[in-house]
């Protein structure tokens, strides 16, 4: 459950660095960018302090780098103009965890205490008050029937991509490989990270092939210098920190209890904001963060 806390701290600190880099160089660059910088680092530590490649999951923490960083980043960017930020978060992070709930149960048995499901419902319910759109604080775009498509393609993407992370998981532990460790959470991150890299780099062909790349934001030579550090500090925080300790997490507690407080990110990203631009929360956002953390309270307390 501590690897799970650390992944929602990292995610949130990652939200904050990906917002100044996408202003900076534009979203698919800054996507591109971040996977590129974390496949560098986790590739050093893989082939020195890690196993590289030798492992038996391999194949199925390819699998999960393309359907959860690849498809479900590729849902998340594309729902953002049609939704807005706090929907497409919204979707993203309250339908994941039930669907890598349902899945994890289907397929490989997992079952989770009623006790379990109604803490990680109280914790959704908590992200939902402090992040849903009211009339006083409505989307900033022009909601459309097609991002609620790609919003359920992100959160099937993430629910789905923790999915195949616990298969991945069983079949290494079968093997006789220690998975209980960040040094595995790490190793594992890095597989995930080359197939999602893989994929967003193959998109990004794809859209040059159309000549569909969207434009890169008008911005002075030194705010592109401190977007580039916002790039580093990104790819640092989220696929590296964030996804390293997400991995770490699935490979010891089931997915239908991981992703309920990895989605408390959107809260833990409030005081981020609030510390580092000056971004006051509104009263709202402050009750839905205190409903949350009872929920992970309890929810830890129940594992």
């Amino acid at each position: 459950m501590v690897a799970s806390f650390l992944a929602a701290f990292f995610f949130a600190l990652n939200a904050t660095c990906a917002s100044h880099s996408v202003r900076a160089i534009g979203t698919l660059r800054a996507n591109l960018g971040r996977l590129i910088v974390a496949a560098v680092v986790l590739a050093l530590f893989a082939h020195t302090v890690g196993h590289g490649f030798a492992s038996a999951s391999l194949g199925w923490f390819l699998l999960s780098g393309v359907i959860g960083m690849g498809l479900g980043d590729l849902g998340v960017y594309g729902a953002l103009p049609f939704l807005g930020s706090r929907l497409t978060v919204l979707m993203t992070q309250c339908l994941a965890a039930p669907i890598a709930a349902l899945g994890e149960w289907l397929w490989l048995g997992t079952r989770l205490t009623g006790l379990q499901i109604f803490w990680g419902g109280v914790i959704l319910a908590g992200v939902a008050v402090a992040i849903m759109p009211s009339r006083s604080n409505p989307p900033h775009v022009r909601v459309r029937p097609v991002g609620f498509l790609l919003g359920f393609l992100a959160a099937a993407g993430q629910g789905f991509g923790a999915l195949v992370s616990r298969k991945g998981v069983t079949v290494a532990a079968a093997a006789g490989e220690h998975v209980a460790n960040v040094t595995f959470g790490l190793n594992a991150a890095y597989h995930r990270i080359i197939a999602g890299l893989a994929f967003t780099a193959l998109w990004f062909l794809v859209l040059r092939w159309f000549r569909r790349t969207p434009a890169v934001p008008a911005a002075s030579p030194a705010e592109r210098r401190t977007g580039r550090l916002w790039l580093l500090a990104n790819g640092l925080a989220g696929p590296v920190a964030a996804v390293g300790c997400y991995q770490w997490a699935l490979a010891t507690t089931p997915g239908g209890l991981v992703l309920p407080i990895a989605a408390t990110a959107p809260l833990l990203s409030i005081p981020i904001a609030y510390w580092l631009e000056g971004d006051r929360p509104k009263r709202r956002a402050i009750v839905g963060a205190f409903i949350a953390v009872a929920g992970c309270i309890a929810l830890t307390l129940n594992r």
